[in-house]
């Protein structure tokens, strides 16, 4: 019998908890706990949105939960099993060396943006307009991606950062959302948002030492990795939600 309605909620959830939550959601359908103690246990608004559907799809698919948590474990051993199809990638900007290729840290953040179907997260600490991301960025959200970056500011960074804020860099891009970090006076207030990463539909990421700025972009030699598949990406991601979440992370923007 086909469990088609099952298998997209289970495979929703399975990206949005990764393998070792997945298995403790299995554990909790196995030992017939219902949806209320699940949600319970999975305290993220996104996360229990896809808890939720795997309730959902149960019902509607007449799906035991005995049944429901055999499959899951199957999907987390799959999951599992693609991790050796992780690519990792080192990517410089600047002068080459023989032997090692060379590329734009710019043009492989265009290309991390262009693939982001349904959500794009980025931190940088400085930012400045630049052509190749400012249109990459605006196609992104023109297609619907959720895009938040989250920027320093010229008070969190404490005279180390001048001229305009960096938020600037991206106020041309409708739709597109910002966050700034909120410190703890207690313990933070020297701290800097000091993060360059960009992540796709938490199956890309790229970080590295490049701010979005034209000089990171074509002058400097910069260094950065990208990581296709496994866990890193979703991870990346996860983290900055959750940030986001707990108010760690506020928006700039209305």
């Amino acid at each position: 019998m086909s469990r088609r309605g099952f298998e997209t909620a289970a495979e929703a959830v399975a990206v949005a908890l990764g393998p070792s939550r997945t298995k403790d959601l299995a554990g909790l359908l196995a030992r017939g706990h219902g949806k209320g103690r699940a949600l319970a246990e999975f305290a993220s608004p996104r996360v229990r949105e896809a808890v939720a559907g795997v309730y959902r799809a149960m019902e509607e698919d007449a799906l035991p939960r005995a049944e429901a948590a055999a499959y899951l474990r199957g999907y987390v051993a799959a999951q599992l099993r693609a991790r050796d199809a992780v690519q990792v990638r080192a990517v410089w900007s600047g002068p080459s060396s023989p032997g090692v290729p060379v590329r734009a840290t710019a043009r492989v953040l265009a290309e991390v943006i262009a693939e982001a179907r349904e959500e794009l997260l980025a931190m940088t600490y400085a930012a400045r307009p630049y052509p190749v991301l400012t249109r990459a960025l605006e196609e992104a959200t023109a297609r619907g991606v959720r895009t938040h970056v989250v920027v320093e500011t010229l008070a969190g960074a404490r005279g180390l950062l001048s001229g305009r804020e960096p938020a600037g860099a991206f106020a041309s891009i409708p739709g597109l959302c910002l966050w700034h970090w909120v410190r703890d006076r207690a313990t933070d207030s020297f701290g800097r948002q000091h993060a360059k990463l960009a992540v796709a539909d938490r199956r890309v990421l790229f970080v590295g030492s490049a701010n979005l700025t034209e000089s990171a972009a074509r002058r400097n030699i910069e260094a950065g990795v990208l990581v296709r598949g496994g866990d890193a990406p979703q991870r990346a991601a996860e983290h900055i939600v959750e940030l986001q979440r707990l108010g760690v992370l506020q928006r700039l923007c209305p």
